[in-house]
C-alpha cells in the first residue's frame, strides 16, 4: 500500500481521506481519531485498527508553511512536494548556485543544506478537550462565550505543554462542535538533501502542470537531525518498488485545504461576486509585473522565481474556483440543499429558536463583507501580500505593545505565548 502525501496550505488538524484507487476519490475527511471503521469494512472489506493508524499518524510530518510530508526511512529522510519547499530552495539558492534552476542532490551526509527557518511537526497525541472548553464558557453568550472559550483554549494548551514535554495547540472542528488538543514533536533541524530543478518538478510550467501533474517529478526530500545525528524514527512508510495497482484502497494523510462546500449561498455568491474577483485582480496585477522584473535580468529571475510559480498557481486556482461558483446548476444544487436544511430547522420549534436565524445574520454579515473587503484588502487581511513588508512588521510592533501587557490567555491568539513557533518570538519581545 502506498501513501501520498498532499501539501496544502494551512495549519490545519491531520485527516485521514480514503480514495478507491486512480479512478475516483472517495467522500469524506476523517479525523484519525475519528476514522469510518463500519464504512470502510463494509465497502472495501478493509478493517482499521490503532496499532495501522498510529504508524501512519506518526509517519505523516506538518510543514510550519502548511504544507505536508511523511518520514520515508529509517535514517529521518522526508519526503514532500516541491513546490512545499519551494520558499526553502528559494532561501538556500544564491546567484552561483541557483537550486530552483538547476536542482540539488547531496552526495554524502556532509552536503545536506541546513534548511533556515524550516520546523517540521508529527503529531504524537490527541486530546479531546470539548468538555473543558465548553464548560468556561457555560452560561454566557456571544463574544463573552468566545472570549471564554479563546482564554480556556490557551490554559489548557499551557498546561498540555508543560505536562507533555510536546508543542501543544487546540485545534476546532466541526464548527466548534469538538475541540482537540494536539500535542507535536517539533523537528528544528532539517537539511535539505535532493530536491529536482524547477521545470522537472512543474514541467510544463504555468501552461501545463495543473494538467499534466502525472509527468511532473513534484518532489523534494529533507533528512531530521537530533543531536547531529539523522533522526532514527520509530515510525515510517516504507518503499513500494512495486507501488499501487488499479483497484488497491490508498490513502492520502495530511492537512487538507479548506473548502466552501458547507457555506451558505449568501456566502458563496460573497465570495463569486467579492471576494474572488478581487483577489483574481490582484493576482494578474503581481503575476504581470513579476513577469516584467524577471525579463530583466537572469539574476531577476532567480530572486522572483518563487514568487511567480506562487502567483500563477494561485490564479490557476483562483480561476477554477471562481468559474465553479459561476456554474448555475452548482448554485442551483446548493440553493435547494439550503431550502431544505432550513424547512427542517423551521419545522422544529427547538432548532428554530436556536438557529432560525443564522442564515439572514449570515446574508447581513456578507453585505457588510463586502462593504469592507477592499480596504481590509489593501491592508493585508486576506492572506495576501498586497501590502509592504515595513507596513506589517509595523502592524506587528504596534500590536505587540498593546498585547504584551495582558496575560497570554486575554492576547490576540497569534500573540500568545502557546503558538507554536510565534510564542518564541513574544516571549524573547517580552523580554
Amino acid at each position: 500500500m502506498s501513501v501520498l502525501q498532499s501539501a496544502l496550505a494551512l495549519s490545519l488538524p491531520f485527516y485521514l481521506a480514503p480514495l478507491a484507487a486512480a479512478a475516483r476519490a472517495d467522500e469524506g475527511m476523517w479525523l484519525f481519531n475519528n476514522p469510518p471503521r463500519e464504512q470502510l469494512a463494509e465497502r472495501y472489506g478493509f478493517e482499521l485498527n490503532d496499532e495501522w493508524l498510529e504508524h501512519l499518524r506518526k509517519s505523516a510530518v506538518r510543514f510550519n508553511n502548511g504544507g505536508s510530508g511523511s518520514l520515508v526511512s529509517p535514517e529521518g529522510l522526508v519526503m514532500t512536494n516541491h513546490h512545499v519547499a519551494r520558499d526553502i530552495l528559494q532561501e538556500l539558492s544564491t546567484a552561483e548556485r541557483d537550486i530552483l534552476a538547476q536542482g540539488f542532490t547531496a552526495a554524502t551526509r556532509a552536503e545536506e543544506l541546513k534548511a533556515p527557518n524550516l520546523e517540521l511537526d508529527v503529531l504524537w497525541t490527541i486530546e479531546d478537550v470539548t468538555e473543558q472548553v465548553n464548560a468556561a464558557a457555560a452560561g454566557l453568550t456571544g463574544a463573552e462565550a468566545e472570549k471564554a472559550r479563546r482564554e480556556a483554549r490557551t490554559t489548557l494548551e499551557a498546561e498540555a505543554g508543560e505536562r507533555t514535554g510536546l508543542v501543544c495547540e487546540t485545534v476546532v472542528l466541526y464548527q466548534g462542535g469538538r475541540y482537540h488538543m494536539y500535542g507535536y514533536k517539533r523537528y528544528t533541524d532539517v537539511r535539505l538533501v535532493m530536491a529536482p530543478d524547477a521545470e522537472t518538478a512543474a514541467f510544463g510550467g504555468d501552461v501545463d502542470n495543473f494538467e499534466y501533474p502525472r509527468w511532473c517529478l513534484d518532489v523534494t526530500f529533507f533528512r531530521i537531525y537530533e543531536d547531529d545525528q539523522p533522526l532514527a524514527p520509530e515510525h515510517y512508510l516504507r518503499w513500494s518498488a512495486d507501488g499501487s495497482e488499479a483497484g488497491d484502497l490508498v490513502f492520502v494523510a495530511g492537512h487538507p485545504g479548506r473548502t466552501q462546500r458547507l457555506d451558505t449561498v449568501a456566502a458563496l455568491e460573497y465570495q463569486r461576486d467579492v471576494r474572488m474577483p478581487w483577489v483574481l485582480r490582484f493576482l494578474w496585477r503581481n503575476e504581470i509585473k513579476l513577469l516584467n522584473f524577471c525579463e530583466r535580468s537572469a539574476e531577476n529571475e532567480r530572486i522572483a522565481q518563487s514568487d511567480l510559480l506562487g502567483v500563477q498557481n494561485s490564479r490557476k486556482a483562483y480561476t477554477g474556483m471562481l468559474g465553479g461558483l459561476h456554474d448555475p446548476q452548482l448554485m442551483e444544487q446548493k440553493r435547494a440543499a439550503e431550502a431544505a436544511l432550513r424547512a427542517a430547522v423551521a419545522a422544529d420549534p427547538e432548532r428554530l429558536r436556536q438557529w432560525g436565524g443564522a442564515w439572514d445574520a449570515i446574508a447581513a454579515a456578507s453585505v457588510l463583507r463586502a462593504e469592507l473587503y477592499p480596504r481590509s484588502l489593501g491592508m493585508g487581511n486576506d492572506g495576501l501580500q498586497t501590502s509592504s513588508n515595513l507596513y506589517h512588521m509595523a502592524v506587528h510592533i504596534v500590536r505587540l505593545a498593546a498585547e504584551l501587557p495582558k496575560p497570554s490567555a486575554e492576547r490576540l491568539r497569534e500573540y500568545r505565548d502557546t503558538v507554536p513557533g510565534w510564542g518564541c518570538f513574544v516571549k524573547g519581545a517580552a523580554s
